[in-house]
């Protein structure tokens, strides 16, 4: 099975530039979409059915802003929309799917770009999430957490990490948090499978950044430790342009999960 996070920066966008003949071909069974922009009605339902996918939106109430989704070709059991924290669900950046004791998280953190409120916004943000997803692991404790992080969290995660040290995303508080989160018991996947590997999943819009590959790697698919023995491989799909992030993601072997965890 693959699970695959995407921010698509635009469902609408994304779709324009070739989302759905991309799912058509690549077949993932999970997909966590992220900053939507979109609400459910201006998406076309129809065309995600055809693919094969039931589809779960969670958006802001704001317009054209944030938002995340859950595709999934296997029927949950739950879907839960939020987290039950108005402050941030009227951001729609949380939602999670179970498919037996699996559960699946899209989730995308806040940016602090746009100033000092913001980024006082995010710091509080991550804080609330760990505290949430801690609780969450004591009734669901086989957790895949995927989406956008926002955070740089080591220096081969960027291009430029002594000339981006003071930019947000790669603040020694945000990579302090992060070091913590894994801290409490999850595991980057893609760097604990490939710990060597200078790889990125976004690139700004300016100054040709994508084509001169001067990315960060803030897309992230998190696992409980265990969740291991099922994970195959990560990957990053850094030629899939149909937003200035692309699409990363794990192969995940459901079948011996269901086989040993389900069965206890």
């Amino acid at each position: 099975m693959k699970i695959v996070s995407f921010n698509v920066n635009g469902i609408r966008s994304a779709i324009s530039k070739g989302l759905f003949t991309w799912l058509s071909e690549f077949q993932p069974e999970v997909v966590c979409l992220q900053e939507l922009k979109a609400h459910e009605h201006q998406i076309p339902a129809e065309k995600v059915q055809e693919l094969g996918y039931n589809a779960y939106f969670f958006p802001a109430q704001r317009k054209g802003y944030s938002g995340v989704a859950i595709l999934s070709k296997l029927k949950p059991t739950h879907v839960e929309f939020g987290m039950g924290i108005s402050v941030y669900d009227e951001e729609g950046r949380f939602l999670r799917m179970d498919l037996g004791k699996l559960s699946i998280v899209s989730v995308y953190h806040p940016s602090g770009t746009s100033g000092d409120v913001r980024q006082a916004f995010k710091m509080e943000w991550l804080d609330r999430f760990l505290q949430y997803v801690n609780k969450l692991r004591e009734e669901r404790p086989y957790l895949v957490i995927a989406g956008d992080f926002n955070i740089a969290h080591e220096e081969i995660d960027i291009h430029d990490p002594i000339g981006n040290a003071n930019n947000s995303g790669f603040l020694p508080e945000e990579r302090e948090w992060f070091t913590r989160f894994l801290q409490n018991g999850y595991i980057d996947i893609l760097r604990h499978l490939y710990p060597d590997k200078q790889i990125y999943s976004w690139w700004s819009f300016r100054f040709q950044a994508r084509k001169k590959n001067k990315g960060w790697r803030i897309d992230y698919i998190i696992v409980t430790p265990n969740l291991l023995p099922y994970v195959k491989d990560s990957f990053i799909l850094n030629e899939v342009e149909m937003s200035d992030h692309c699409p990363v993601g794990i192969e995940f072997d459901l079948e011996e999960f269901q086989k040993r965890v389900e069965q206890i």
